[in-house]
């Protein structure tokens, strides 16, 4: 049966034709897959499913993702990082612990009072423990990968972190799409976490946004924040994160509005 796949040009030209048909007439193209984005089950056979090829220094793995989490690309990684995704596919390792920046990141909205301003503020926070890539270790390496690509480490919340270049976060019609970071080899950038549906903010966290033209990003170890439902329980959680050594942040720029 023909699957409802999205191959790209550029996942064409690197697979062949020959290859790219198959995969279309449903030859090559499993019926059921997790999601390489959410990590959820989809199904190429009811609904429109991305092909993703990740390719490493020698070896290159396609993956599969819905349609609304990721659109069919190429996506350059480093050897490491491809062995992990491959145990991953093949159910060898907890998706967890392939790609971090696969993993399922819970994102929460709110404003954050600094130097008696209010900024807009998003926090970040894994749904289990992150190893680093291709390592099977039990620890959680959510915070040093964060800091290796330029998150400032916080024992508390006084002054606005440094501005993280080349990340950026993506507001649409007054709604969350995704954490854009730097595309590799100087690359159009790409989505760090991306919103399975667009998260509405409130007008307030929007108009903050629109005045500083840049969001806040707190991120935290699993089970450090939690969800919590006011902003000034936010607040609490985060400043008892910074003071036992477990947030890091950035300022990014807004793109969009």
């Amino acid at each position: 049966m023909p699957r409802m796949l999205d191959v790209s040009d550029d996942v064409r030209a690197e697979i062949g034709d020959e290859e790219a048909d198959r995969l279309l007439a449903g030859e090559n193209a499993p019926g059921s897959y997790d999601c390489t984005s959410c990590r959820t089950q989809g199904n190429s056979e009811q609904e429109r499913t991305s092909t993703v090829l990740f390719i490493g220094d020698e070896t290159a793995v396609l993956a599969f993702a819905h349609a609304t989490c990721l659109p069919s690309q190429v996506v350059q990684v480093t050897e490491e990082q491809l062995q992990g995704a491959a145990r991953s596919i093949t159910g060898d390792e907890r998706p967890s612990e392939a790609l971090p920046e696969q993993a399922v990141l819970g994102v929460t909205s709110g404003l954050v009072l600094l130097n008696g301003e209010l900024h807009p503020a998003l926090v970040v926070e894994p749904t289990e423990r992150i190893a680093r890539p291709g390592t099977a270790g039990g620890g959680d390496d959510f915070l040093p990968l964060l800091i290796e690509q330029g998150f400032m480490p916080l024992s508390k919340l006084t002054e606005v972190p440094p501005v993280l270049h080349g990340w950026s976060v993506l507001l649409a019609v007054g709604q969350l799409h995704a954490i854009l970071q730097p595309g590799t080899n100087g690359g159009s950038p790409v989505a760090w976490w991306q919103a399975h549906q667009p998260l509405q903010v409130t007008d307030s966290w929007r108009t903050a946004a629109n005045k500083h033209q840049q969001v806040l990003l707190f991120a935290a170890p699993v089970g450090s924040i939690g969800r919590q439902p006011r902003e000034d329980l936010l607040r609490d959680a985060l400043d008892k994160a910074a003071a036992s050594g477990r947030l890091v942040a950035s300022a990014m720029p807004l793109a969009g509005t």
